[in-house]
């Protein structure tokens, strides 16, 4: 069989894979997603544009189903690209499901993926603009989502269900997790001649993001819209625009980086008209 990079595509929904179709031509990409029939309805679609995807089903809450992904990938070649676009939102999941999901399995994907990512190789973590809605973590509780081993990251004081004040808080938590655990883990993958790094995308025009725009919080994301530089949300393809950066020679001096893609959203929530308190 002849042997193709392979890049591993991580959540099946319309950011990864505006990604991958940006930068996955010639590779062999594996869609793993926890539901089978969104990973099938992806892999279809990428299929009929003309690349090589094929689904998996992948929980990202477990190292085995990580692991086996992981193994389906190498039999194809060195796995070069990784995606990472899975997660629950908020309104989707309890407290202690987004941080298993969200902070302890993406920090298991990044590092399992890690041992074996190929020279030259680069990764995407996707994160959110939440990530910069909390109030800054003490410098200690950074380094412990930085660097605390995977196994014992849930344990975690201030990661315990009982100091996390809602689904939100959890969120918000894992994101800035993802941020300092892609700081962390560029430091590893480095070793191996490879880069990772991560986006926070504001609010994306997706299907799930349809329905909160007519859902409950719908005047909340309209609000936002309004009141962020942009005046807009976002698309999926303008992600992929960065990410074709970070994941191509071009970007060959970036590695640990968060970069933030809302809108200016954040930027209004801390100096401009979205600032809490201001009508």
């Amino acid at each position: 069989m002849h042997k193709k990079e392979v890049m591993l595509l991580t959540g099946a929904g319309q950011i990864g894979m505006a990604i991958a179709r940006r930068v996955g031509y010639g590779k062999k990409i594996l869609v793993g997603d926890k539901n089978l029939k969104n990973a099938e309805g992806t892999a279809e679609i990428m299929k009929n544009a003309g690349f090589d995807a094929e689904p998996v089903g992948m929980d990202l809450s477990s190292r085995t189903s990580i692991d086996s992904m992981i193994k389906k990938g190498q039999e194809y070649g060195e796995i070069k690209y990784l995606i990472n676009a899975a997660g629950m939102s908020p309104s989707q999941a309890s407290i202690e499901a987004i941080l298993k999901v969200d902070l302890y399995g993406s920090a298991v994907l990044m590092e399992e993926v890690g041992k074996v990512i190929a020279e030259g190789g680069a990764g995407i973590q996707i994160s959110s603009q939440s990530g910069f809605r909390m109030p800054a973590l003490t410098p200690e509780q950074d380094r412990a989502l930085a660097m605390t081993p995977t196994e014992e990251l849930l344990f975690l004081d201030f990661l315990r269900p009982e100091n996390v004040k809602d689904t939100l808080h959890a969120y918000q938590l894992s994101k800035r997790a993802n941020e300092k655990r892609v700081m962390y883990e560029a430091v590893r993958w480095g070793e191996r001649g490879a880069r990772i790094n991560d986006i926070a995308p504001g609010i994306i025009v997706t299907p799930l993001a349809m329905d909160e725009f007519n859902g409950i919080r719908g005047d909340f994301y309209k609000n936002m819209f309004a009141k962020c530089p942009a005046g807009r949300p976002g698309t999926a393809d303008e992600m992929a625009n960065i990410a074709e950066l970070l994941m191509s020679d071009k970007g060959a001096f970036i590695s640990g980086s968060t970069f933030l893609a809302d809108g200016g959203a954040t930027a209004s929530y801390y100096y401009g008209p979205l600032q809490p308190g201001k009508n």
